[in-house]
């Protein structure tokens, strides 16, 4: 495949508040600050990292229910 990837698949609803969530949290949540800039750092286009952070927001989420946390 060449060009640039779309996502066009799961909830769009969901999709757009995670990418908003995720655009917030790279630019106050020190932990994915850190993430996101050292994926800028290596080259990354602004999407990919945003959506790297969101995939980590996702993880992040699942643990926390996963051991019943807030």
């Amino acid at each position: 495949m060449r060009g640039k990837r779309a996502i066009g698949g799961g909830r769009r609803l969901l999709r757009h508040v995670l990418f908003q969530a995720a655009l917030v949290a790279s630019h106050h949540n020190q932990v994915l600050k850190r993430f996101a800039d050292r994926l800028r750092a290596a080259g990354k286009p602004h999407k990919a990292v945003i959506t790297a952070v969101a995939r980590k927001l996702v993880t992040i989420v699942n643990a926390l229910c996963k051991n019943r946390q807030k």
